[in-house]
C-alpha cells in the first residue's frame, strides 16, 4: 500500500457520516449487517454549524436512589494470570510498550482463554482466525470487564474496537430483556460514518450468537430505516452525535437503558468539534453507567473530557501518545513544487501497479482536489475513484466495495479515510 499526500490548502472537516449468560433471543431475531457511516447534519465544507443541536433536550435529573440496579462487573482472574510474578507482568507491559495509571488496575492476559469470556464468545472470536490478542486488548479486556471506568489509548488499527466490543456482549447478556419503548444498552459514539460501520460490523459478527440486535444511526440518509430499527429495538447503537441528538429530539428513542458507553475515536471526535453534542448526549445517560473512552492520542481536550465523565478511571498507553507515522509501513517523503506533484504521482503507480494484487490510497486535503486527481487519472487510463463528504452514503460504500474487492484499486480521499475504512480486521 502506497500512501500518497496530495495536500492542497486547509483540510475540509466533516462528519463522514439479567441474563445470567447466554440466553435465547430468537424471539426477538438478530438485527445486524445493516447500512452503517455517518454524517450529521452539518455543513459539507466545515464544521457543525448547528449551534442549537439538541437545544431541545433537557439534562436529565438522575436519582441514584430510584434507579434500577444493574451488574458490570465481570471479569474473574484466570489462575494462569494470578501465578505470574510482577516482574512478568512488568517485562510483559514493557514488550508491548504498555502503560498503566490508576488504582486496581487488572494484570494483563496473554490468551484469549485467559479473558475469562463466555464459550459463545471464545467461539466466534476463534472462528476469526486470530491468533492471540493484540497489546490494548491483552491489558483492555480485564479493564473492560471489571466493569471500572476506563480510557484507552492506541493508534488506529491496533484492536481498538474488539476491545470495547467483545466486553459489551458479555455486559449486554447479564442485563434484562428489552422492553417495548427501551432504547438501547450499549451506546457507541464515533465521529464518521465509515468508522461507524466498521463498528457495526464487528459487533454484528460477534454478537450473532447471542442474538444481539444493533444499528447504525448516522446522517445522510433518510432517517425511515432507522427510525424502525430504533423503535424495533436494539441492544446496541452506533451513532454519530448529531444525527442521534435528531433521534432524542424527535422522541425516536432514549438512553435511559445505557448503561455501557463507550466514546471511540475520542481525539477525532473533539477535533472535529463535536464536544458539545457530546456532552449533551453524555447528560441524557444515567451516570453510574460504565464509560470508555478509546483514542489513538491523549490531548489536553480529550484529557478534559474524560476527567468530567469517568470516575476513578483506569487507563491504559500502547505505544506514543501523539499521533505518529506508522512504524509497519515504509514512509518516503519527497518535498515538491506543486506542478511536479502530479507527474511524481503518475511514476509511483507505474511502480506500484506493476504488482497486480496492489491497492493504492491517494489523500488529498480537500475535497476539491479529491476530484481533480481522480479526474487526471482516469482521462490517463488509471482505474481510480474517489470518497468525500460531498458524495453521497450510496456511492461512497460502492467506492469502498470496490476498492477493497481490486475492482478498483486506486482510492483518492479526503481525511474521511483517515480512521475506519476497514483497513484493519481487528
Amino acid at each position: 500500500m502506497s500512501y500518497i499526500n496530495n495536500n492542497r490548502g486547509p483540510t475540509n472537516h466533516y462528519d463522514g457520516g439479567s441474563r445470567g449468560g447466554y440466553r435465547d433471543r430468537s424471539n426477538g431475531g438478530y438485527q445486524g449487517g445493516r447500512q452503517a457511516g455517518g454524517g450529521d447534519n452539518y455543513n459539507r465544507g466545515g464544521y457543525d454549524s448547528h449551534s442549537e443541536l439538541g437545544a431541545n433536550l433537557k439534562v436529565q435529573d438522575w436519582n441514584p436512589d430510584t434507579l434500577p440496579a444493574f451488574e458490570k462487573n465481570f471479569y474473574t482472574e484466570n489462575p494462569a494470570v494470578t501465578a505470574r510474578s510482577e516482574q512478568e507482568v512488568e517485562e510483559f507491559r514493557k514488550s508491548h510498550e504498555m502503560s498503566c495509571y490508576g488504582k486496581g488496575i487488572p494484570r494483563p492476559i496473554t490468551t484469549f482463554e485467559e479473558a475469562g469470556f463466555p464459550d459463545y464468545v471464545l467461539e466466534e472470536v476463534k472462528a476469526q482466525g486470530f491468533p492471540s490478542p493484540t497489546g490494548i486488548q491483552c491489558q483492555g479486556w480485564p479493564m473492560a470487564l471489571s466493569g471500572r471506568d476506563m480510557v484507552g489509548i492506541a493508534s488506529t488499527g491496533s484492536g481498538k474496537t474488539l476491545s470495547y466490543c467483545l466486553p459489551s456482549i458479555v455486559h449486554i447478556n447479564a442485563q434484562p430483556l428489552l422492553q417495548p419503548g427501551d432504547g438501547p444498552v450499549v451506546l457507541v459514539l464515533a465521529p464518521t460514518r465509515e468508522l461507524a460501520v466498521q463498528i457495526q460490523k464487528e459487533c454484528s459478527k460477534f454478537g450473532q450468537s447471542s442474538r444481539i440486535r444493533n444499528t447504525c444511526v448516522y446522517g445522510g440518509v433518510p432517517r425511515g430505516q432507522q427510525i424502525r430499527d430504533l423503535a424495533r429495538g436494539v441492544e446496541i447503537c452506533i451513532a454519530t452525535p448529531g444525527r442521534l441528538i435528531d433521534m432524542l429530539e424527535l422522541g425516536k428513542t432514549n438512553l435511559r437503558r445505557v448503561t455501557y458507553l463507550v466514546l471511540d475515536e475520542a481525539d477525532r471526535m473533539l477535533d472535529m468539534g463535536f464536544e458539545p453534542q457530546i456532552r449533551k448526549i453524555v447528560d441524557q445517560i444515567r451516570p453510574d453507567r460504565q464509560t470508555l473512552m478509546w483514542s489513538a492520542t491523549w490531548p489536553k481536550s480529550v484529557q478534559a473530557l474524560a476527567k468530567d465523565y469517568l470516575h476513578d478511571y483506569i487507563q491504559v498507553n500502547v505505544g506514543s501518545l501523539e499521533l505518529a507515522a506508522s512504524h509497519n509501513i515504509a514512509q518516503v517523503i519527497e518535498v515538491v513544487t506543486e506542478y511536479e506533484k502530479r507527474d511524481r504521482l503518475i511514476k509511483h503507480l507505474e511502480v506500484a501497479m506493476q504488482d497486480k494484487e496492489s491497492k493504492l490510497l491517494v489523500f488529498s486535503s480537500t475535497k476539491r482536489t479529491c476530484d481533480e486527481v481522480t479526474s487526471y487519472l482516469r482521462s490517463d487510463g488509471w482505474p481510480a475513484l474517489s470518497i468525500h463528504g460531498d458524495k453521497e452514503q450510496r456511492e461512497r460504500d460502492w467506492v469502498l466495495q470496490e476498492f477493497r474487492s481490486g475492482k478498483s484499486p486506486i482510492m483518492v480521499a479526503t481525511d474521511v479515510a483517515a480512521r475506519g475504512i476497514g483497513m484493519y480486521h481487528y
